[in-house]
């Protein structure tokens, strides 16, 4: 995967287990439109309103068609649906990222 779009999420720390529903619903949704899923991330400690989303692509063309591809889903109008119903992201931001290559997946060097 060439470009890694990280999306940045404030939630309503209240609401919680409401942001890990919705993004376990794109565990099914992302991959069928075509994203390659990274995972999703929820607050453990320190701050507990930010959650986290990365989503892999070959290029900013197959994010565009990816885009597409979850406008047309009925599954993904649900889930966004039922965030905007129950207000429990309060903000989001997106940015997208290329890795560096040969610091991605470095496993733990042992002597």
């Amino acid at each position: 995967m060439k470009i890694t779009c990280v999306i940045r999420y404030e939630i309503d720390p209240f609401q919680r287990d409401a942001f890990q529903k919705y993004a376990e619903n794109w565990g099914r949704i992302i991959p069928r439109c075509g994203g390659h899923l990274v995972g999703y991330f929820l607050p453990y400690e320190g701050t507990n309103y930010v959650g986290w989303g990365l989503i892999a692509f070959e290029s900013l063309a197959a994010y565009e068609n990816y885009k597409a591809k979850l406008r047309a889903d009925p599954e993904a109008r649900e889930n966004f649906a039922m965030a905007q119903s129950k207000r429990f992201i309060l903000r989001e931001e997106r940015n997208f990222v290329e890795v560096v290559e040969g610091t991605f997946e470095r496993g733990v060097v042992t002597r």
